[in-house]
């Protein structure tokens, strides 16, 4: 039962791509990309990317999970701004290439690295997380809808869409890894700041409440 079940959401699944997001995405790329202001597909690919991350049932199950099992510190609302920023900034970084036919290696090499040092200034946990939300954050959309969009903007401009379009998945993976490791340096400060804030309160002994007090005085006492 399970077998079908899987093979019925899956040809679903790819009807559905295949008629609609893949053709949808390639048609607003092609439009876009021939637009009298070409750069237009970078903030306009921004906030596709921004919004595009509330559409992937992934998120909602990794956002719960981490709520779960940290007791609400680490809140799912923060979470989702955080991946939404991630990949409304690989979205834009991947149209900056369609029109400027960069290497994806001159990006990918250097968010690795920051992705990496990161790992050193934040808790394991956000480290965990980040690396798992790099995968969620490069779902089933993604795939259907960002890089139909990426091929339809460089069909448009006349680049090679196989070194220029290709790699937005890749760029949608890595900077997740980076922004939920800054929200962990935002937690980290943040919490350091709020121990710093905690005075504890002073504890007076007998021996100090009477300290001041002449010997012939506690004797009238």
């Amino acid at each position: 039962i399970g077998l079908v079940y899987t093979y019925v959401g899956l040809v679903f699944f790819l009807t559905g791509a295949n008629v609609g997001f893949i053709p949808a995405g390639n048609y607003l790329g092609t439009v876009l990309a021939s637009l009298p202001y070409k750069w237009i597909i970078i903030p306009i690919g921004m906030i596709i990317g921004y919004f595009i991350v509330k559409a992937e049932p992934a998120v909602y199950v990794l956002m719960k999970q981490v709520e779960e099992l940290t007791d609400g510190d680490i809140s799912g609302k923060s979470m989702q701004i955080s991946l939404s920023v991630g990949v409304a900034v690989s979205v834009g970084l991947s149209m900056l290439r369609v029109l400027c036919q960069i290497s994806i290696l001159y990006l990918l090499i250097p968010g690795y690295v920051i992705a990496l040092i990161l790992t050193r200034f934040v808790p394991k946990i956000f480290t965990a997380i980040a690396f798992d939300s790099g995968g969620v954050a490069s779902g089933p959309m993604t795939a259907t809808f960002l890089l139909p969009l990426a091929q339809g903007a460089c069909i448009a401009l006349g680049g090679d869409v196989v070194t220029d379009a290709f790699g937005v998945v890749a760029m949608v993976a890595m900077t997740p890894l980076i922004t939920i490791q800054i929200l962990g340096v935002i937690y980290t400060v943040r919490n350091k700041n709020e121990n710093t804030d905690k005075t504890e309160p002073e504890v007076f002994t007998v021996a100090d409440i009477y300290a001041d007090i002449d010997d012939d005085m506690i004797i009238e006492l």
